[in-house]
């Protein structure tokens, strides 16, 4: 999937220049930390959270100009905590691949991604305080709510009694504080009204709601080719995610379901779950609230100005149920 936010007609040349921003930033004196930390920046991926800053920073600008410097900075620091969170992510999971790349643990081993990613966190904090007080503290809120996020799903591994609530509270921190902080960082860099910045955060959370219900939801119907990783990992490393945890309350499918959801979970075994959850009723529940927290976040921009970037971060939410929406046919 392209960026979301792909009808922009300045995003692709401020999304190259963000490519050369995240691979300068990185850049050490040490060669063998920029290769590393450089590992999944040259892999590629979509800098939703980049393209998301840049958004929201010209959301009332009718011309839709090109990003400023520090616009782009702020976007790549959001970037780079992401990136940092995946090294680790990986680390925690034993993961084999990311981004169709092999992982920088199995590449380099766990020590090295260990580090590598708190240097790529070190890096983020570095350009969030060169844009001001502010922003350096909204960065570091946002990496304390990564990891509370982080802590409530170790918590509850391989425990088919989690609660919806733990789930959001868990993917609100993991994943949704990071768009938010992206679209607050956009637009405090650029000095917008606060009633604007405050809306755009606000769509920031709802989408990145909506954003990880939608991977979750592909993590149970794509392939591996479609997602650049081991589809149902979720299900092997105990994570059970909404669409997992409403199927759990389909009577037609939950009695043979639950008995497969253990740490002895076999590579056999999480193919049957999939199999099952994709005929249970769990999938579309699990669209159904993702496209609420969709419409939620394009609730929040009824107020902006028709000005391009705001058409353009409308559409992405409408996009994001498209794309969980193909497989469920």
């Amino acid at each position: 999937m392209a960026n979301p936010l792909a009808i922009l007609p300045e995003l692709e040349s401020d999304l190259k220049r963000t490519e050369q921003e995240l691979l300068q930033t990185v850049s050490s004196g040490v060669s063998f930390m920029t290769e590393v930390a450089s590992h999944l920046i040259k892999a590629g991926g979509k800098r939703v959270r980049p393209g998301f800053a840049m958004a929201s920073s010209s959301v009332l600008d009718p011309d839709g100009k090109p990003a400023t410097m520090d616009v782009i900075r702020g976007g790549c620091a959001v970037e780079l905590v992401h990136i940092g969170s995946l090294y680790h992510d990986d680390v925690m999971d034993d993961a084999t691949t990311r981004r169709s790349v092999k992982s920088v643990n199995a590449e380099w081993g766990n020590l090295r991604a260990i580090l590598a990613g708190d240097y790529l966190l070190g890096r983020a904090s570095e350009l969030a305080a060169a844009l001001g007080t502010e922003v350096a503290g909204l960065l570091a809120n946002t990496i304390t709510q990564l990891c509370e996020g982080q802590i409530l799903e170790l918590e509850t591994a391989y425990n088919p009694d989690r609660t919806v609530d733990i789930y959001e509270r868990s993917i609100s921190g993991k994943t949704a504080s990071l768009l938010a902080s992206a679209c607050r960082i956009g637009a405090l860099v650029n000095e917008l009204p606060r009633p604007v910045t405050d809306s755009l955060t606000e769509f920031g959370l709802s989408y990145g709601m909506a954003f990880q219900i939608v991977d979750d939801i592909l993590d149970i119907v794509a392939t591996d080719e479609q997602l650049g990783k081991p589809a149902g990992n979720d299900l092997l490393e105990g994570i059970y995610t909404l669409p997992v945890l409403h199927a759990l309350g389909d009577d037609r499918i939950a009695d043979e379901l639950r008995p497969l959801l253990t740490r002895d979970i076999t590579s056999a075994q999480r193919d049957r779950a999939r199999e099952l959850i994709r005929a249970s009723s769990g999938l579309l529940t699990a669209l159904d609230v993702a496209r609420g927290w969709a419409d939620k976040a394009a609730g929040t921009l009824t107020d902006l100005p028709d000005t391009p970037a705001a058409r353009a971060l409308r559409a992405a939410s409408d996009d994001l149920i498209v794309r969980a929406s193909i497989p469920l046919g």
